[in-house]
């Protein structure tokens, strides 16, 4: 029993040791010698680098976040760990990535680490959420907007799909965390953009506020 509760416990803070690895920041220091929690939208994430450091760096850094979420569940998985302990490394790279310990605390969103995450406990989110992102952006040209809708879907493919409470639950709990820490950056593009339809609709993949 010990051994399984220490199993469980390292399992857990790997996944947010892993979640906690600043890609962006790491990036944004090599490429450009700046802080990312201090340019464009401040955000420790890879739209913030595919904007204020380039596209090749964003799209290296969205890749390497979303392996840290599938990384941190496939860890626990390998030790043989039951489906609520995978949850929770998921959840602690999650964590990890808002709240890393080698930036003080300070860190991005979550949001492609989520993907990571639900993506490897349900490979059908992948089939289902990428086409809804392609679409929505084609639509909104909004790709932060587009991926969030995009991943609203998780918890209707763990309910029609998998079947699973299980999963229904903690998806919808796991993307409570970007969700939440999203709010502040919501509040400020209603009050930059002046209505939501500014805000949601785009003139280019380049307009931000």
């Amino acid at each position: 029993m010990d051994i399984v509760m220490y199993t469980a416990a390292i399992a857990i803070i790997c996944g947010y040791l892993m979640g906690s690895l600043p890609t962006a920041y790491i990036m944004g220091r090599l490429r450009k010698g700046v802080d990312i929690r201090e340019v464009g939208t401040r955000n420790m994430g890879a739209m913030n680098v595919i904007y204020s450091i380039g596209i090749t760096e964003g799209i290296s850094v969205l890749l390497i976040d979303v392996a840290k979420g599938a990384a941190a569940v496939f860890l626990a998985r390998s030790l043989g760990m039951p489906p609520v302990i995978e949850f929770s490394a998921g959840a602690a790279a999650v964590i990890g990535h808002g709240f890393p310990v080698f930036l003080k605390f300070r860190g991005g969103r979550g949001g492609a680490t989520c993907v990571g995450v639900l993506v490897f406990l349900m490979p059908w989110v992948l089939a289902i959420g990428l086409p809804l992102f392609g679409i929505v952006l084609l639509i909104t040209r909004f790709p932060t907007f587009s991926y969030s809708l995009a991943l609203a879907c998780c918890p209707f493919v763990a309910w029609l799909i998998y079947h699973s409470g299980e999963y229904i639950v903690f998806s919808i709990i796991l993307l409570l965390i970007p969700g939440i820490k999203y709010i502040p950056r919501i509040k400020e593009m209603r009050s930059t953009g002046g209505n939501w339809r500014r805000v949601v609709f785009r003139r280019s993949l380049k307009d931000r506020f």
